[in-house]
């Protein structure tokens, strides 16, 4: 897996992107219950700081030296993230045996949603990203794909082609914001990401958010996928390609990884023309919203990412 020259260095601190609420401040009563579905009272609590939202997030060390991995957000405080982690929960449950990612032991939806999730002394995928990891990333994607085609039955998931649509809202601003881009290349982008309903359809259950901050590394130097909040139905292709965001920013030929794995190698070349224009007019958009200030770091990741899927698009395109 050669490396090429990356676009420019991540802007966001690699695993202190995310500002979480802490143990100590969570309701008393809500740390007892927690406790008692632990088995044991806690002792510490590491918070994970990676990722882009506020709700908790830590590994808790009891008394009696077990470790679990907890989540937990106010319905009332951060409805939007206690929404995220009730679908987390639903789509945890109904995760067959076989997908590599942590399970749901038990969850909790009251006035605050809680979820305990299986402890995997693993690491974050190194950054920048190194050969053996993202490999490990494609291989259990190429899992995921297999055991989750068709999506498990009851689910009811949005299709990708519904799902993505608001993605292309932005584009109108990005045209008359952007003049630094070639007019004449944007609007061929744009063109290019109106037709992503052609290319996303599928029958698999499809993650949609995969970076390194939703992966993991066991010791065994398998990758296991966390953070099953927003799948769709859509394109078995799909996350394997997102993958290749970040490895591309920072150096490594993306390109010859596309030609070895057996979910890209075969996708006509267009389809991915057409996604990085989707990512692009994504990006783009996202990254001039106002900072939220329980994720100051997030602008700066959006505005990298589509740095990164523009320079793609255009080498593959063959703009100057």
């Amino acid at each position: 897996m050669a490396r090429s020259t990356s676009i420019a260095p991540y802007p966001a601190p690699h695993g202190r992107t995310a500002r979480r609420l802490e143990w100590a401040f969570l309701p008393p009563h809500l740390r007892a219950w927690i406790e008692r579905r632990c088995g044991s009272p806690v002792v510490s609590a590491i918070s994970q700081t990676s990722g882009f939202t506020p709700g908790f997030a830590s590994v808790l060390v009891c008394e009696d030296g077990s470790r679990h991995f907890v989540k937990a957000a106010s319905t009332k405080a951060q409805r939007m993230f206690a929404d995220s982690y009730r679908e987390e929960a639903r789509k945890l449950a109904a995760l067959p045996e076989g997908v590599p990612a942590p399970r749901l032991l038990w969850h909790l939806d009251d006035d605050w949603v809680v979820l305990g999730i299986e402890y995997v002394a693993a690491r974050p995928p190194h950054r920048p990203w190194q050969a053996e990891d993202l490999d490990a990333l494609l291989d259990s994607l190429e899992v995921v794909a297999d055991v989750l085609t068709p999506p498990p039955p009851g689910l009811d998931l949005d299709t990708a082609a519904d799902d993505f649509a608001p993605l292309l809202e932005g584009w109108p601003a990005l045209r008359e914001r952007r003049t630094d881009l070639d007019a004449g290349r944007l609007a061929e982008a744009e063109a290019l990401a109106r037709r992503y309903a052609e290319v996303v359809g599928g029958d698999t259950l499809v993650h949609t958010d995969i970076r390194s901050d939703n992966a993991i590394i066991d010791p065994d130097g398998r990758a296991l996928i966390c953070d099953w909040n927003w799948p769709v139905r859509g394109a078995a292709w799909f996350d394997s390609f997102a993958a290749l965001i970040g490895p591309r920013g920072e150096g490594i030929d993306v390109d010859a990884v596309i030609a070895e794995r057996r979910l890209l190698r075969d996708v006509d070349p267009e389809a991915f023309d057409i996604n990085l224009a989707l990512y692009v007019g994504y990006f783009f958009t996202q990254c001039e919203l106002p900072v939220p200030p329980t994720s100051p770091h997030i602008r700066d990741h959006q505005r990298w990412q589509g740095e990164v899927c523009w320079d793609w698009l255009a080498e593959r395109r063959g703009w100057a």
